[in-house]
């Protein structure tokens, strides 16, 4: 038995989908959200703010030394793309007091009073809004918190702890909740190993230890928890293949954005530390044009061949080089790509580079006006309605010019499932315009942000994308 699931509690893939929700109420047309004011889209938007930027958690409880930081390491080193923190329980242990030092051999480290859970509570409720904080760093060999560890925000926090799961008001922090399960006499041999080698203790002490606090303390209020896990791994460390499923599972959950889970037809490309860091550059305002262009070139590329996988493909076989016959797919050859001037001709390079010879079309909205947007201009291939259409526009914001690019489109006979828009950064009022006045057509974007100001420009944002791009901003 690979992972064993905890009687009474769902699925590993029913407990993580149950982690989100549907965070957004409403969208953005003239200024309304479904008929409410501006003011209570500004507040819509930014409860589902706060929800989305709250880190992923998971909770790895079990008796000592049953291989829980071994699991969590592991877990650790296969998430390399994602940023973790691993936070120990141990961390928060009370300070012994002169009193309890004199008597320390006396003192039940494995009872649930040991713990500073308060403090563990403040420490976590800021680090899901988002703030730095100090953890302490307790010292075994004099039983105090000296030296403190700053822990910046994360996208996975991993607690770890003996009795994690026994304080309702910390189970109620995590997304997941693993129980390492390992045989009584294999934890009794690691902890005298560890107590004996790493902290210098004699084994006589360690086995009295155990006997008079380890091993109640495990049945008293260890063992109880174990009811509350949503994953239970034999084994431990030892177990790989249920690491490697849990793993596979956390990776899904924070590769698909909320907004993913709404709307079939919104794709976000997986991120990773490339991509966010090219994001950080494009987005840095003390980015010089050189740096801008060519970092953002890199991303449309990786938005453009990610819209081109799904388009149609007709499988093929054809010999190599070897004599070998092998099977595999030819392209769609009915395509062109319509770009929205200005920013969007910044991705039709990437366009012709995936594919050679491809027609562009264009399209011109105007931004200002009476009636919010005006076309002014469109020149687009003859026979646009029997193509797949990739629009370019890097910037998805109210989502009002997409909306008059697709039915324009629309209007010359390309069938809405035809159409793929392609764009860099995508606000969610936007994505809630068009996917829901389109639901056939595909979105393709490489991040979600977090929502639109009053001014209705999307933040955090990248500025004028066109000006920025072709160097119109310069003094």
């Amino acid at each position: 038995m690979v992972i064993v699931i905890g009687m009474g509690s769902k699925s590993v893939v029913d407990m993580i989908q149950a982690s989100s929700g549907v965070h957004f109420s409403g969208f953005h047309v003239n200024g309304q959200v479904n008929g409410l004011e501006p003011r209570a889209v500004k507040e819509t938007t930014s409860a589902s703010e706060e929800i989305q930027r709250q880190p992923f958690v998971i909770g790895v409880a079990g008796g000592a030394a049953s291989g829980k930081t071994t699991v969590c390491d592991m877990i650790i080193q296969q998430l390399h793309d994602q940023r973790v923190v691993l936070v120990n329980q141990d961390s928060f242990y009370h300070s012994l007091t002169e009193e309890e030092l004199a008597r320390v051999h006396e003192y039940n480290f494995d009872h649930p009073d040991a713990f500073d859970t308060e403090h563990l509570l403040s420490c976590m409720e800021k680090l899901r809004q988002g703030e730095a904080v100090d953890i302490p760093k307790y010292d075994f060999k004099t039983y105090k918190s000296s030296v403190f560890r700053r822990v910046n925000p994360t996208d996975v926090i991993i607690l770890e702890g003996i009795l994690l799961f026994h304080d309702p008001r910390v189970r109620k922090l995590m997304n997941m909740k693993i129980f390492v399960c390992t045989d009584a006499d294999v934890r009794l041999a690691r902890r005298i190993r560890r107590d004996t080698v790493e902290n210098g203790r004699d084994i006589g002490t360690v086995l009295d230890q155990y006997s008079k606090f380890v091993k109640p303390a495990f049945d008293d209020f260890i063992l109880p928890t174990k009811k509350y896990a949503d994953i239970i791994i034999p084994r431990g460390g030892d177990n790989h293949v249920a690491i490697d499923l849990i793993v596979q599972h956390i990776c899904t959950k924070l590769g698909q954005h909320d907004l993913c889970k709404i709307y079939p037809n919104l794709y976000v490309i997986q991120s990773t530390f490339q991509i966010r860091g090219m994001h950080t550059l494009i987005r840095d305002s003390q980015t010089t044009k050189h740096d801008f262009v060519f970092y953002s070139d890199r991303l449309i590329r990786l938005v453009v061949e990610h819209g081109l996988g799904h388009l149609p493909f007709t499988e093929k076989q054809v010999t190599t080089p070897t004599g070998c016959v092998y099977s595999g797919v030819d392209f769609c050859k009915r395509l062109c790509g319509v770009s929205v001037i200005r920013s969007g001709e910044s991705m039709e390079n990437a366009l012709r580079a995936c594919c050679k010879g491809i027609k562009i079309g264009k399209i011109l909205i105007h931004r200002e006006g009476d009636n919010g947007q005006q076309l002014i201009y469109e020149k687009l291939p003859n026979d646009i309605s029997e193509r797949h259409v990739l629009l370019l526009d890097p910037i998805l914001g109210t989502g009002n010019s997409a909306v008059q690019a697709i039915n324009l489109l629309i209007s010359k006979g390309v069938p809405e499932g035809n159409i793929v828009f392609l764009n860099l950064i995508s606000a969610p009022q936007g994505v809630h315009v068009v996917c829901r006045r389109f639901p056939r057509m595909k979105i393709v974007t490489s991040e979600i942000e977090n929502g639109l100001n009053e001014e209705f420009r999307v933040i955090p944002g990248m500025g004028e994308f066109g000006d920025r791009y072709f160097g119109t901003d310069d003094d």
